[in-house]
């Protein structure tokens, strides 16, 4: 901390603060280095601009986050997560400024950091989901009879991994031309959602050749997928199935498959072929849109990348 800092009424505040994390609350070092980092600076900003820490004004606080964000103060540009970061050191010292009645409000307790950016879905190409499927069904025994209707669902309908292990046998309609599953989503919100005809010929292969075989290891259970000792098939253990074979197939990236894979390809892929966003916003069992419209973003990539390469004058 520099000299014009100490001397300021917010470094001697500072100072007490980062006194009082390490003696009072007993925080590691690291975390006291962590809080005089990102409290220096805000210092800092209060002296360079001649606010006294009795007179700072969420303004003020509001400022300070965007140079935070955008390097005007003559520091180090931060990430969303950094800056979120630093905002609640902001909102801690402010607490106890008030508490030990140095200041008579917290500022920055009503700012929000700003929002992180949106990661794409992970998707798959149609190429690589048949590759995964053909590797779910290989071998001989119920497993893979299982493992390749299991997955065959997971795409057909969008279903998160949770809520296919939790399906019952009664919550299936397999007739052809109108299959569809009934699916309960978060806070037990249900839906019905069409099953693809590669999907119930799979479901149909396993309910008839492999599921009475697990089922009479046990003591009989409505759940569709089960496990080798005739129990539901657990969360974990399914997401293993798509693990095992992410890698069998050899797909690029399988070690990071994730449980969800198969959900944003099938998203993915139904807005790549035209389907409108609220269509999969009801098949995906989303409550808002906004939360579905991330998928066109990977969509709107893919087709720029088509132009690109495809138009014979997109680049000069």
């Amino acid at each position: 901390m520099t000299a014009a800092v100490s001397e300021s009424a917010a470094g001697r505040a500072l100072q007490g603060y980062l006194d009082h994390l390490a003696i009072e609350r007993g925080s590691s070092p690291n975390t006291v280095a962590a809080y005089r980092r990102d409290l220096t600076r805000y210092v800092l900003f209060l002296d360079a601009t001649q606010t006294d820490l009795a007179e700072v004004q969420t303004s003020d606080v509001e400022l300070f986050v965007e140079a935070l964000r955008t390097g005007t103060d003559g520091g180090a540009v931060l990430a969303p997560g950094s800056t979120a970061r630093s905002l609640a050191a902001l909102r801690g010292w402010h607490k106890f400024c008030v508490e030990e009645r140095l200041t008579t409000s917290n500022p920055a307790l009503g700012i929000r950091p700003p929002s992180r950016p949106k990661r794409l879905p992970k998707a798959i190409s149609t190429h690589d989901v048949e590759l995964l499927l053909e590797a779910a069904g290989a071998g001989e025994g119920p497993g893979p009879l299982r493992d390749r209707a299991l997955l065959e669902l997971l795409y057909s309908t969008g279903a998160r991994i949770s809520e296919a292990v939790n399906l019952d046998v009664d919550d299936l309609d397999l007739t052809r031309g109108t299959a569809s599953v009934r699916l309960f989503g978060k806070g037990s919100k249900e839906r019905v959602v069409p099953v693809g005809t590669y999907a119930v010929d799979a479901v149909e292969a396993y309910l008839v050749l492999a599921r009475p075989a697990l089922v009479s290891t046990g003591r009989g259970t409505p759940a569709i997928f089960l496990n080798t000792r005739g129990n539901r098939l657990s969360r974990q253990s399914a997401w293993a199935v798509l693990r095992t074979s992410a890698e069998r197939a050899k797909l690029p990236g399988a070690a990071h498959v994730s449980p969800h894979t198969l959900r944003h390809s099938f998203a993915t892929h139904l807005l790549s072929g035209g389907a409108d966003v609220r269509v999969v916003q009801e098949l995906l069992g989303h409550a808002s849109v906004t939360t579905t419209q991330i998928y066109t973003m990977v969509t709107a990539d893919a087709l720029r990348e088509v132009y690109i390469q495809s138009h014979p004058r997109a680049l000069g």
